[in-house]
């Protein structure tokens, strides 16, 4: 009887494990900052669709905005998105012109279930920079406070319940920084109640303030212009490295006051320092226009590293405004001059294959700074693409090609660049909802997977649970009763 009614209860606490596991919550995460809580593209919530139907995706909302590339930033129950109302003067793409536009850029905090305007800061801002449509870089939410950073340069921390303003700092009148052509575009990085960001100029390449106060921690190396790489940190050889990108070198400083650890000459093509080194590992991939890339390894003693490849013709891949992404034994992104996605071998550099499919389904050839943003869902190994046409697409890519899960339309595009006109926004992942603006609009998308596998709700799970429990009781007291003592 004792080895029977063991096994039975031992059935007993595997059924309700079983079950447990039926009923538990999908995780869900916030997306406090560009490109998510780990700064990487990563996305790892749970319980999210694997393909696109063909009839496309729920909208939860759409809300009116003004113009931007400021993608959003998502944290406890709020949006956070920054936009530029023109007051004065026309918004003209050119490369190389600097159109005088006057006007307000705004900080918006939207209500994450309805999009209702919560509250707004804004300050006048006046434009003298190429692609004057709005402010670049994605709002950061960290501690209770959101730290934003202006096309020219004004760096503000509110408060994020009510947009109190705590303190601001302008790169330009403050430290009479350089404003780079495009404006300043470097997301600034929150670690350990410090602001990290690139401010240009003399002796101010990168700099370090205390998030609370806005003191200056410290400020050092020299470069021209600011670059437009966010700074990150990695911990690697023992210690915590701070890298940053400028135009001319990748440096590697001690977070702790700026002293250099390594730097490496990577010097791009108009100063377009743009896209995050990307780690996997013990390998470092940094790329940028025309021919500038190359793989470091990282020592596993001391803070330092090792040139592994660098790019040439035809090999690698050179990204304009999108951070590449890591595979298994491959680097996807967007190559700059050909507009195509292109994955590249990780170990030299070869390009495996290419397809212009999420970037513009139409095209076939050529797209000058083709892009499509691209976030990796790790639980599944698929990635997600935001596409310049306004399409969400949804892939599984490998080193042997694309494969298509899906795709659909989700905003117009409404930035003219090179002729045509285009959607330039790093999407936000979280709480199982892809949230994605346009000059026009900011939309919130529904991409909850619609059922679980076992196709029964939480509540009826909960109730199968309760009959198996009590018929297997009823089963042990059974044995018990009828099985003999000398079995």
């Amino acid at each position: 009887m004792n080895r029977n009614a063991h096994r039975s209860g031992r059935f007993v606490l595997l059924t309700v494990a079983v079950m447990a596991f039926m009923v538990m919550p999908a995780t869900a995460t916030d997306w406090p900052q560009w490109m998510g809580p780990t700064l990487d593209g990563n996305y790892t919530e749970t319980g999210v669709i694997d393909r696109i139907p063909a009839e496309g995706l729920p909208i939860k909302w759409r809300k009116p905005i003004n113009g931007g590339y400021s993608g959003p930033a998502v944290a406890n129950g709020r949006v956070y998105v920054m936009d530029f109302v023109v007051t004065k003067g026309k918004v003209v793409n050119e490369p190389q012109g600097k159109p005088e536009i006057d006007g307000i850029e705004r900080v918006l905090c939207l209500d994450e279930k309805t999009g209702d305007l919560i509250w707004k800061y804004e300050y006048p801002a006046n434009y003298r920079i190429s692609y004057p449509g709005g402010p670049r870089c994605t709002p950061t939410v960290s501690d209770g406070l959101v730290v934003t950073l202006g096309a020219h340069g004004d760096l503000c921390v509110l408060d994020a319940k009510d947009g109190t303003l705590k303190w601001r700092t302008s790169f330009e009148k403050d430290y009479g920084a350089p404003v780079p052509m495009w404006g300043f575009a470097g997301h600034p990085l929150v670690e350990d109640g410090v602001v990290y960001v690139q401010i240009g100029g003399t002796d101010q390449a990168v700099a370090a303030f205390d998030l609370q106060t806005g003191k200056l921690k410290w400020k050092a190396h020299s470069s021209g212009d600011a670059g437009y790489c966010p700074p990150v940190t990695i911990d690697a050889g023992g210690a915590k490295q701070l890298l940053a990108w400028h135009p001319a070198k990748v440096l590697a400083l001690n977070p702790k006051d700026g002293s250099l650890y390594w730097e490496v000459p990577l010097k791009p093509d108009f100063g377009m320092s743009i896209g995050r080194p990307q780690r996997k590992g013990d390998q470092l991939f940094i790329a940028g226009v025309m021919r500038t890339s190359v793989m470091l390894k990282l020592d596993d003693k001391k803070p330092a590293v090792t040139e592994v490849w660098r790019g040439e013709s035809a090999k690698s891949l050179y990204p304009g405004n999108v951070t590449p992404m890591w595979g298994d034994g491959a680097i996807f992104g967007c190559d700059h001059q050909l507009g195509a996605l292109i994955a590249i071998d990780s170990t030299n550099g070869e390009r495996l294959w290419q397809t212009f499919e999420p970037v513009d389904p139409k095209e076939k050839r050529l797209i000058r700074s083709g892009s499509a943003f691209i976030t990796r869902h790790t639980p599944s190994g698929n990635y997600f693409l935001f596409g310049e046409t306004g399409n969400l697409s949804l892939a599984k890519m490998d080193r042997d090609g694309y494969h298509s899960l899906g795709s659909v339309n989700i905003v117009k595009p409404t930035t003219n660049a090179f002729g045509r006109d285009v959607v330039w926004s790093h999407p936000a992942y979280a709480n199982r909802t892809v949230f994605l603006r346009n000059d026009k609009e900011i939309v919130a998308v529904d991409i909850a997977k619609v059922k679980k596998k076992c196709g029964l709700t939480h509540s009826q799970c909960f109730k199968l649970a309760q009959i198996v429990v009590t018929r297997h009781r009823d089963l042990v007291t059974e044995l018990r009763a009828n099985i003999p003592d000398d079995v």
